[in-house]
C-alpha cells in the first residue's frame, strides 16, 4: 500500500483510495466498500444501526463488527416488535453471551429502544424521524482530523430521541449513526467512496 498524506487516503493494492482505518482490515475494509454510508431507511435496518451505534460506545467499531452476527442472533434480528417484548428473563440470557457485549445499560436501553421505536410508527417512524434531521450540506474533509464528531443537527436529534424515550443516543453516537445510513457524506474527498450514496454530490 502507499500512502498520500496529502489527501488523507492509503491506495490499496485494487489501487483503490481509501482512509487508513478501512485500508488494512479486511472486514472494515468490505463494510466501508459496501455499506457504510449507503442510505438506509428502513425501520428495522436504522433499530439496527442505532443499537449497534449505541454498543459500539467506548469500543472499537471492529469489536461491534465482528460481533454483528452474534447480535443480530441474540437481538431477534433487530425486530423491533420483537427486541420491545423481551423480558428480564431475556435480560439475564443477553448477559450470559459472551458473544455480544455484557453491557447492562446497553442491552436495557436497546429493548427500551425497541419498544420506543414501536411507538414511533404512529408518528412517520423511526427511519422518516432520523432522517428529518439531514442538514443542508454536508463535510467536505480531506483528512480523518477533517471528519466532524457531531453536529448541531447531531445534538438536535439526540435531544429529540431521549424525548421520545430512547437512551445512548447521545451527539457524537447520533452523529456516526448519520454517518453511518448515508444522511452526512464523510468519505474523504479523494476516496473511491465519495459520493456513492447517490444522496450527496462527490
Amino acid at each position: 500500500m502507499s500512502g498520500e498524506p496529502r489527501t488523507g487516503v492509503v491506495v490499496g493494492p485494487d489501487q483503490l483510495a481509501r482512509p487508513a482505518w478501512a485500508s488494512v482490515d479486511p472486514l472494515l475494509r468490505d463494510y466501508y466498500d459496501t455499506e457504510w454510508g449507503m442510505p438506509v431507511r428502513d425501520e428495522r435496518g436504522m433499530f439496527e444501526r442505532l443499537s449497534l451505534e449505541a454498543f459500539q460506545s467506548g469500543l472499537s467499531w471492529a469489536t461491534i463488527l465482528r460481533k454483528r452476527p452474534a447480535f443480530r442472533a441474540a437481538f431477534a434480528g433487530f425486530d423491533p416488535d420483537a427486541v420491545a417484548a423481551f423480558s428480564e428473563k431475556d435480560v439475564v440470557r443477553l448477559m450470559d453471551d459472551a458473544a455480544i457485549v455484557r453491557n447492562r445499560r446497553k442491552i436495557a436501553a436497546t429493548i427500551g429502544n425497541a419498544r420506543a421505536t414501536v411507538e414511533m410508527r404512529s408518528d412517520g417512524g423511526l427511519g422518516e424521524f432520523i432522517w428529518s434531521f439531514q442538514p443542508g450540506q454536508t463535510p467536505r474533509p480531506r483528512t480523518i482530523a477533517e471528519v466532524p464528531t457531531q453536529s448541531t443537527e447531531s445534538a438536535a436529534l439526540a435531544k429529540a430521541l431521549r424525548a421520545k424515550g430512547f437512551a445512548f443516543v447521545g451527539p457524537t453516537t447520533m452523529y456516526a449513526l448519520m454517518e453511518a445510513v448515508g444522511i452526512v457524506d464523510t468519505h474523504l474527498l479523494h476516496s473511491h467512496r465519495r459520493g456513492s450514496s447517490g444522496v450527496w454530490d462527490a
